[in-house]
């Protein structure tokens, strides 16, 4: 489903930064569009940046349900630094987990946007169609005895058993002395 990424652009805080942007909505079967003035308030003005592709995949059918059941149901907004002042909208997801993804990086910046009523019924029926709830096994142990060899402890180059933690240079030393 074509997804209408509206952003807004408010003025800066700081010197640093002339404005602010931030996704605020998103449009569902919206017609392409590249940064479309929708409407402006003094310096507040919000733009149909991109239009981008939704996708839908049943191997993420337990994200969309995780994303479903949050307060409000959102989607994520991926956006890039773009060359202007303007981030480049890169990326829309229905998954939670996915757009976790993005935030791992510094490059990506993303922004969780309310899903409008009519997108949540359309990502709903698509989950409740693909989505199979697996049963938790627990996983048991195996009774192989593993505490029946010492392979680990004390230095290979230590001959005796008595003090097997015992330093390598004092062994060396008692040798020495053991042969004059």
């Amino acid at each position: 489903m074509p997804l209408g990424i509206v952003m807004r652009r408010t003025p800066g805080v700081t010197r640093w930064a002339r404005h602010a942007w931030k996704a605020v909505a998103v449009l569902p079967g919206a017609a392409p569009a590249d940064w479309v003035l929708l409407r402006e308030e003094g310096e507040v003005a919000e733009f149909h940046a991109a239009t981008l592709p939704l996708e839908l995949y049943r191997a993420d059918a337990e994200a969309y349900m995780q994303g479903l059941s949050a307060t409000p149901p959102s989607v994520y907004v991926v956006l890039r630094q773009g060359a202007t002042d303007r981030p480049e909208v890169a990326l829309v997801t229905a998954s939670p987990f996915e757009g976790q993804d993005y935030c791992d990086t510094t490059e990506d910046r993303v922004e969780k946007v309310e899903m409008p009523e009519g997108l949540v019924a359309w990502v709903r029926d698509f989950t409740l169609m693909h989505f199979e709830q697996e049963d938790f096994v627990k996983r048991r142990r195996d009774r192989q005895r593993v505490d029946l060899s010492e392979d680990g402890i004390g230095d290979a180059r230590i001959a005796q058993m008595t003090d097997v933690y015992r330093a390598p240079t004092r062994a060396r030393r008692a040798q020495k002395e053991r042969l004059q």
